[in-house]
């Protein structure tokens, strides 16, 4: 049995039948003869509600390179490296463009995956191609970005969990750079005559630590759930009866704050357990020492049956919830052994 407490930020004590480290794109193609496993970056997105009766698969491969031409640079990154010192990285090297995506606990390998993103950027933005390898054929892929099927929060591999590993991420950042400010915590740059990434990336940063708990610190998974996206005539509807509802619009329709939702509601502070919602961040849920499963099943359920209740949403975790035989399609009907 192989601990998994250390291995997702969430902390919760349960186990694993053993661990597989790739190292290389030939050992990628042996993940094929094992039966039963499940692909784990740093952990800081996924959350093992029970033991898991598998192999842990690890991309072990580290590394960058990169190029820089006329109009921009060209950055390829091993799976395994962290991305927070990635992000710090292209700042020492005055590559400028992922600075709001500072702070992002996790992998770059997981980057895509997630298409990770925060404060008006998504990662998807700035991948040129993902290189992986094909689990069931061995096969190693460049996946362009339009092949990756990148959405909110979702990507080709999202999708298929078990279909490929990525080795390698390949990053295309142009030098034509634009501050993006649009979220409306980084309005207050608008104001400075000289606006820099590093300022953009300190400003992120300060925001985040005051809001966020470091999971080092408090273990979490970072923000619990996706924020709903309802049509515009949805959210006329709940703006008449919530004149104060946060929400940005998208292609039309719009994007609610699921943590202004769960505030409104009171549930700040609120405990199963010793699972509980962040007081200063509702989005977040933490163990505060000794949380187990059941506790996070149960928090996670009424959170989302309040929330249906007074606004007529349903909230989907943003979390990847592990149980005995891998993801769990459906938390509601889920049972611990």
């Amino acid at each position: 049995m192989w601990p998994l407490a250390s291995h997702h930020s969430f902390k919760i004590n349960n186990y694993a039948s053993d661990v597989f480290n790739v190292t290389s794109v030939a050992e990628a193609r042996s993940v094929a003869n094992l039966d039963n496993y499940l692909i784990l970056g740093e952990g800081t997105n996924t959350l093992f509600i029970d033991n898991y009766d598998g192999v842990i698969v690890k991309s072990c491969i580290t590394g960058i390179s990169y190029e820089e031409k006329k109009s921009g640079w060209h950055i390829r990154v091993g799976a395994q490296e962290n991305w927070h010192d990635f992000v710090v990285w292209t700042l020492t090297k005055n590559i400028c463009g992922l600075e709001n995506l500072v702070l992002i606990p996790g992998s770059v390998g997981a980057a895509p995956v997630q298409n990770i993103g925060a404060y008006g950027v998504e990662v998807s933005q700035y991948i040129q191609s993902v290189e992986a390898v094909h689990i069931d054929t061995g096969e190693s892929h460049t996946i362009a970005n339009t092949e990756c099927e990148f959405s909110y929060r979702d990507s080709i591999f999202k999708k298929n969990p078990r279909s490929w590993l990525i080795t390698h991420v390949n990053f295309n950042i142009s030098k034509a750079w634009q501050p993006n400010l649009s979220y409306p915590a980084l309005a207050d740059l608008n104001n400075q005559t000289s606006i820099s990434a590093r300022a953009i990336a300190d400003a992120v940063t300060a925001i985040r630590s005051s809001k966020l708990p470091n999971p080092n610190e408090i273990p979490n998974a970072g923000s619990f759930f996706k924020n709903p996206v309802v049509s515009a005539e949805r959210y006329q509807q709940l703006i008449e009866d919530f004149p104060n509802l946060i929400a940005f619009e998208v292609g039309g329709d719009y994007k609610l704050a699921a943590g202004w939702l769960i505030e409104q509601l009171g549930l700040k502070g609120t405990c199963c357990g010793d699972c509980c919602v962040h007081d200063k961040q509702a989005l977040v849920l933490v163990n505060r020492g000794n949380a187990t499963g059941d506790n996070v099943l149960a928090l996670c359920r009424l959170i989302q049956q309040r929330v249906e209740q007074r606004f007529g949403v349903i909230l989907e975790p943003e979390v990847r919830m592990i149980g005995r035989n891998g993801l769990i399609d459906d938390i509601t009907k889920y049972q611990r052994s």
